[in-house]
């Protein structure tokens, strides 16, 4: 006799064991009607499943009650539809042989094996397309069964597929280590033995026609387990909608970030360059794009000596023990560059006859001594607050570094400046009394807030990221979590944003506050964080004397508004196109004379210009007016100032926007360069657009 407690709190009771769908009718047929699975006890299951005990129950829908796509629907959607693609691409090559098939934020793919003499290509596409909307048009169940483990076993060994066999041992182990005791389970689209079907473990949405959209996108090179020594498969990428209205517009949307790319703009427009003779993820910095980097790091570097921060500069490597210390080696050592061994050290395992494998375990144990490339700042700065003792009266003690960090990606992971291997984070450490916690997180929040909405950047989230008590990668005892988290709580309500709360997101040494981003185009970016730590203070022994001369520890605020400046430069000029707001720019304005009559005036343009700190050039080419107009805009030149003859005589500058198909206006030269400045020292609060005159 089941006892179902809903969201809002209301309690059914039923005589027996109940389907989620059955609960859902009980509360209205248009609910169940529109509910495509179930949450139980906070496991996201089919519709379909049987209730049979106490337990807490969330309808699933396409959207949720504020309106917003529900990401766990489009979850079953996008699996639904996977399988879907998988039985037509079996339907065309009737010898590919299916791996896995999981589905991704923004879509699915099928891992599969096709035959050497039949391999996918994107001609084929159509062809699946029409096979997949087939399916769905037959609105068949998706129907789950279950076998027993070695009956599940033996009907795969009959199969003869050896990446099921794979797929069910892994599920098997996995399944043992959890301590379920359950058997493999099956998804058939349809009736079980009747139609095809999938060794899978689900959930998926109650039947093929609540897919309402579906779109193969491409192509790409896989490996069996990610081994490259292993089986080479093709990976499928397909995408799916409830409807063809938000297939179209998230195309639409994909359509607009090629053309944002920040690696193809960062190219064309000489941001950055990442060359493979200095080593992949390895950003070498353009004069264009440090332009960009050093106005950011400037202008939030005022900010914080307004708010009282100190710079400090740490070396790129430290010892062993110092990362021993934090927690960072070895635990993380995958992510980490190898370790640079002492010569003493070498030669004295060299000296004991140590193998390479005894020295691999050693490394792996930790039991080494040398140095390491930094993977974060925060020892150093630790180890700066310890090097005198503190006083109560000094704390907050806030230290800044727009530090450079490395970290190991897979080269498969790296993608232009958003992921790689060498990083610099505009990075500070507060180590503050806990009875400061509260109003100096709200600060570090307030900082972050204000980057993003001077970047024009107003649509965000605030994500906090718990632990997962069901991990045992965090550092600390659990008291003092349950009073870093609930701090990180409070300090996100206080935000009046939309908060979310995500066990497992936490680092190793305590929760954080992340700030999602979301760009012009409906793109989601994690930048910005603030973490509170009371777990390194301890490891690291910290003390401050406080006003009862008693020693005691300090509470550590780990802040960082932008991130990573690769990433959040790689983000910005995505969100801009390339274009950026004149503050910014590379290059703020362009002068054109007209022809070479106009050019010792557009000289003395630029002059001023220069000397009121803008930074500009002439085009001094013989191209005609309109072809250097095109290329100051290929450029994304914020203001491009046409200069002739007339203008050279009335002191006038013919402004230009870029993005404005025609010219502002007329003005005078002097009240240009004001305006102008005004727009770059105010961040774009004020613009040149602003003081143009209505008669112009």
């Amino acid at each position: 006799m089941p006892r179902v407690t809903l969201p809002d709190g209301s309690v059914k009771e039923f005589d027996g064991p109940v389907s989620a769908f059955d609960v859902a009718m009980t509360i209205g047929e248009r609910l169940a009607r529109a509910a495509v699975g179930a949450k139980i006890d906070g496991e996201l299951t089919d519709l379909s499943t049987t209730i049979t005990t106490d337990c807490e129950l969330a309808l699933i829908t396409e959207k949720t009650r504020d309106g917003e796509h529900d990401p766990d629907a489009l979850f079953l959607v996008r699996h639904s539809a996977a399988h879907v693609m998988a039985e037509a691409i079996q339907r065309i090559v009737p010898g590919a042989q299916l791996v896995y098939g999981p589905p991704l934020d923004t879509g699915f793919y099928y891992d599969i094996a096709f035959p050497e003499d039949r391999p996918l290509r994107e001609g084929d596409f159509e062809a699946i397309e029409k096979e997949m909307a087939s399916i769905i048009k037959e609105d068949r169940e998706f129907t789950r069964y279950e076998l027993p483990v070695n009956e599940g076993m033996t009907k795969l060994q009959g199969e003869g597929s050896k990446y099921k066999i794979d797929n069910a041992e892994r599920a098997i182990e996995a399944m043992k280590s959890s301590g379920d005791s359950g058997g493999l389970s099956w998804y058939a689209t349809g009736e079980p033995g009747k139609d095809w079907e999938d060794l899978c473990r689900g959930p998926h949405v109650p039947s093929t026609g609540r897919i309402g959209a579906i779109k193969v996108m491409s192509l790409a090179s896989s490996y069996w387990h990610g081994d490259e020594t292993s089986d080479r498969l093709t990976r499928v990428y397909g995408t799916a909608f409830f409807n063809k209205k938000d297939l179209r517009q998230h195309l639409e949307r994909l359509e607009e970030a090629k053309k944002r790319d920040h690696r193809v703009l960062g190219k064309q427009l000489q941001l950055f360059h990442i060359d493979e003779t200095v080593g992949q993820g390895l950003v070498l910095w353009t004069p264009r794009g440090s332009i960009i980097r050093k106005e950011l790091q400037d202008w939030i570097g005022t900010e914080l000596r307004k708010m009282g921060y100190s710079d400090v500069y740490c070396p790129h490597i430290g010892k062993l023990e110092l990362y021993k210390t934090s927690g960072h080696f070895p635990y993380y050592s995958e992510s980490q560059f190898v370790p640079v061994m002492e010569r003493q050290f070498l030669r004295a395992v060299s000296d004991e006859g140590c193998s390479c494998a005894e020295l691999s375990n050693m490394m792996a144990e930790g039991d080494i001594e040398g140095y390491l490339l930094k993977p974060m700042n925060c020892p150093h700065h630790i180890k700066i607050y310890a090097s005198q003792p503190r006083s109560y009266r000094e704390l907050p003690v806030r230290l800044s570094e727009f530090g450079t960090v490395y970290r190991w990606e897979q080269s498969g992971e790296l993608s232009g400046l958003t992921r790689v291997r060498s990083f610099t984070v505009d990075d500070a450490h507060l180590f503050v009394r806990p009875d400061q916690v509260e109003e100096e997180v709200a600060g570090c929040l307030k900082l972050v807030k204000l980057a993003f909405e001077t970047l024009g950047m107003n649509d965000f989230r605030v994500r906090v990221g718990l632990r997962d008590p069901d991990s045992a990668k965090y550092v600390g005892k659990p008291e003092v979590w349950d009073k870093a988290e609930e701090a990180c709580r409070a300090a996100a309500a206080s935000l009046g944003a939309k908060v979310s709360e995500e066990p497992g997101e936490a680092a190793f040494y305590g929760p954080k506050i992340d700030f999602i981003v979301k760009d012009v185009i409906g793109r989601e970016w994690q930048l910005g964080t603030v973490q509170i730590d009371y777990n390194l203070p301890e490891r690291f022994d910290l003390e401050y004397v406080g006003s009862d001369n008693e020693r005691h520890r300090p509470v550590m605020i780990h802040r960082a508004p932008f991130g990573s400046m690769e990433r959040f430069v790689g983000v910005l000029i995505e969100h801009f196109a390339g274009a950026f707001p004149a503050w910014l720019a590379p290059e703020q304005v362009r002068v054109l004379p007209i022809s070479e009559k106009s050019l010792d005036y557009a000289n003395e343009i630029n002059r001023k210009l220069t000397e009121a700190g803008v930074r500009t050039s002439v085009d001094e080419s013989n191209e005609r007016v309109q072809a250097k107009i095109k290329d100051g805009s290929a450029w994304k030149v914020p203001y491009l100032l046409v200069v002739g003859p007339r203008d050279a005589e009335a002191g006038n500058v013919s402004v230009r926007a870029f993005g404005v198909e025609k010219d502002l206006g007329a003005m005078k030269a002097d009240e240009f360069v004001e305006a102008l400045w005004e727009e770059i020292s105010t961040k774009g609060a004020s613009t040149v657009k602003d003081r143009i005159p209505p008669s112009a």
